[in-house]
Parts: C-alpha cells; sequence; structure tokens
C-alpha cells in the first residue's frame, strides 16, 4: 500500500489534454457565432459606444467567469461576457459598414483574424512549445492597453490609435499562443477558461485590423 503522506501530482494524459482542447475550440465556435448575432442585432439597433461601462461590465464578467468556471454557471458567464463584447463592436461595425467598401473591410479584417488564429494554433499545438515566458508580457500589456482605453477617453489621436491598435493585436497574438500552450501541455485543464482566454485574443486582433483597416485611425 501506498505511503498515504506521499502525494504525487499527476500530469493531464494526451487523451485528457485533447478532450480539454476540442471542448475549448468547440466552445469557442459557439461564442464566436453568439457574438456576431449579438454584434449584427447591435448594429440593426444602432447601439451607442457605452464608454467606460464597457471597461466596468467586461471586468465584472470575466471575474464571474473565472470564479465559476467549475461549474456550469461558468457556461452561462461565458457566453453573457461574449456577447456583451459582440455587442460593444457596434459602433465600430457601424462606422466601417457605413464606408463604400465597408463590408470588403469586415470580410477583410475576419479573414486576417482566421489566418492569424489558426496559423498560432496549429504551431503551437504541434510543436507543443510552451509559452509561459508571455506571462510577463501580457501582463504589461493589459495595464498598458487599460491605462491607454482610459486616457482615449479623454484624449485621443491618430497616431495614438494606430499605435494602440498595434499593441492590441500583439498582445492578442500573444494571449492566443499563451492559452493554447497552456492547453496542450496540460497546464490548463478547464476548458472555460482556456475559451475566454483565446476569444479575448480573437477580440483584440480582430477590432484592431478593423480600426486600422476601417477607419485608419481617424475616428
Amino acid at each position: 500500500m501506498a505511503d498515504p503522506r506521499v502525494l504525487v501530482a499527476r500530469a493531464p494524459s494526451a487523451i485528457e489534454i485533447n478532450k480539454v482542447l476540442r471542448s475549448t475550440y468547440a466552445l469557442l465556435a459557439m461564442t464566436l457565432v453568439w457574438s456576431a448575432v449579438t454584434a449584427s442585432a447591435a448594429v440593426a439597433l444602432g447601439a451607442p459606444h457605452l464608454g467606460f461601462i464597457t471597461l466596468l461590465v467586461f471586468i465584472g464578467l470575466l471575474f464571474m467567469v473565472h470564479k465559476t468556471a467549475n461549474s456550469a454557471w461558468g457556461l452561462v458567464w461565458t457566453f453573457a461576457l461574449t456577447g456583451f463584447l459582440g455587442f460593444s463592436l457596434a459602433p465600430l461595425l457601424s462606422a466601417v459598414l457605413g464606408m463604400a467598401n465597408g463590408g470588403m473591410i469586415v470580410a477583410q479584417s475576419l479573414g486576417i483574424t482566421a489566418v492569424a488564429f489558426f496559423g498560432l494554433s496549429i504551431y503551437t499545438v504541434t510543436t507543443k512549445r510552451d509559452f509561459s515566458f508571455l506571462t510577463g508580457f501580457l501582463i504589461v500589456g493589459a495595464i498598458v492597453i487599460l491605462a491607454s482605453w482610459v486616457v482615449s477617453l479623454f484624449y485621443w489621436t491618430t497616431l495614438m490609435s494606430q499605435v494602440m491598435a498595434g499593441i492590441c493585436i500583439l498582445f492578442g497574438a500573444a494571449l492566443i499562443l499563451w492559452e493554447t500552450s497552456a492547453v496542450v501541455r496540460g497546464e490548463e485543464t478547464n476548458y472555460i477558461r482556456a475559451t475566454v482566454g483565446i476569444y479575448v485574443g480573437l477580440y483584440n486582433i480582430f477590432s484592431s485590423v478593423l480600426l486600422l483597416f476601417g477607419l485608419g485611425g481617424d475616428d
């Protein structure tokens, strides 16, 4: 009989890791479709820019997702978060769609985001490389983005918008690499947390590419 004083941490098996990965991508697909629905509804309703409220709601919903990630409520809050983020894209989408080639710009932004996602995901899954070293960059990036977003509520320039969009794209790509790597290496075993992490990365890439290509940072 094994000595009860000896505790051995069991690493997740390849089957368990693949199950988490499949569940993550399945939930991610559903949240992306749900976001498209809420974004379309928000554009049709002419939803306004919510300003500082957007940040507060996002932080609150993100907190609830992580707090309930190990229960069925985690799914409820995940769809609440991703639906809200889709809804928050309405002002940007409306501005771009109002342009002569707006539909093409949105399609191009979606295409670039999709290519970036598949490229980053395939590379991480096939190489199983450890991207945990990006933790520091993500923390600093989140602080910079948050601070810049608050400043933008009072002061905004074309150059600032372009620089911030570039930072958000890098942040989004790093977050996808970091979260996918954690799942592939068995360090993240909760598919709800993994889904939200990857989704936020995609949200940052898409919205930033859309801003750069559609508005050129002018609005």
